[in-house]
């Protein structure tokens, strides 16, 4: 009798881990993140603390200008508004604070985990580099959602507690109905997350260059200021429509006008589209040549 041996099951790079399993695990992961919970707490706050204020000043505030006029006059413009307040919540945010929460998870995702030594085992294991950086990405990409979302959210409660449902109006004088108003501020938000993936892109890109995730947060953050200055230097007016930042505090005002427009939020996408491109196609070009 001829004894049959059989040869041992050898582990090829075809055996991958279940991809719904790999996202489970990186929103375990980040969402218990004391910094992420903060950060998270923090955009939260913010429409509250912003509503109750306007609320305690309304008697020296004087409403009105328009969109063109920035921030400022946004802000203004959420007294005794409802429909207001949350997206001028949300553009105050967009400065500085949301942007920070799209860089801190963008830094932690590959760099934190480098530093950690933890990035190691995910390089090692049957997990293509293409799943890794998807995997990272949609991280980055729910952190981005869930800080809008909570300020959304925050806000449209805090606004209607407030003024009432019966202060849902455009800075055109037009009335809106709830579902309306709520429509509306989710055009808002989707924009706004389309940006901040964006941002988690460009931080995603240099993340995977280094193990130090605070030089993540501080380059991306440095790159957000200096595109807000550029921006406003009209000898530069070539250079505009290549910064991310254009329009940020501009673009999402449209909404708030009947009609609506849609020319710097179209322009606003399409832009914040290339560099989600740019940001992935570098960080998967560097992953792709890591060692393990």
């Amino acid at each position: 009798m001829t004894a049959v041996l059989e040869a041992p099951a050898v582990r090829t790079g075809h055996d991958t881990v279940p991809l719904p399993r790999l996202l489970a695990a990186e929103l375990r992961w980040i969402f218990r993140r004391p910094r992420t919970l903060a950060v998270l707490g923090l955009l939260a706050l913010i429409p509250i603390v912003i509503g109750i204020g306007l609320t305690l000043v309304s008697d020296n505030a004087q409403t009105g200008g328009g969109p063109d006029d920035g921030g400022g006059a946004l802000l203004a413009s959420a007294v005794n508004n409802a429909f207001v307040l949350p997206i001028a919540a949300i553009v105050m945010s967009l400065a500085l604070l949301l942007p920070l929460a799209s860089a801190m998870a963008g830094a932690d995702a590959i760099a934190g985990e480098t530093a950690h030594g933890t990035l190691r085992g995910w390089l090692i294991a049957p997990v293509g580099r293409g799943r890794l950086l998807a995997v990272k990405a949609f991280g980055v990409a729910t952190v981005s959602v869930v800080s809008v979302l909570a300020m959304c959210i925050t806000g449209v409660v805090t606004g209607l507690i407030i003024n009432g449902t019966d202060s849902l109006f455009t800075l055109s004088g037009t009335t809106l109905s709830l579902g309306g108003a709520l429509a509306r501020i989710l055009l808002v938000a989707g924009w706004v997350v389309l940006q901040l993936w964006a941002v988690g892109a460009v931080a995603l890109a240099i993340s995977s260059w280094t193990e130090h995730p605070m030089l993540v947060v501080a380059s991306v953050l440095a790159a957000d200021i200096v595109f807000t200055i550029l921006g406003f230097l009209t000898s530069l007016d070539w250079l505009h429509p290549f910064l991310l930042t254009q329009n940020w505090s501009m673009a999402p005002a449209e909404v708030l006008q009947d009609p609506m427009g849609t020319q710097m939020l179209g322009e606003g996408a399409l832009r914040a589209a290339c560099y989600i491109v740019i940001g992935l196609s570098l960080a998967y070009a560097r992953l792709s040549t890591r060692d393990g």
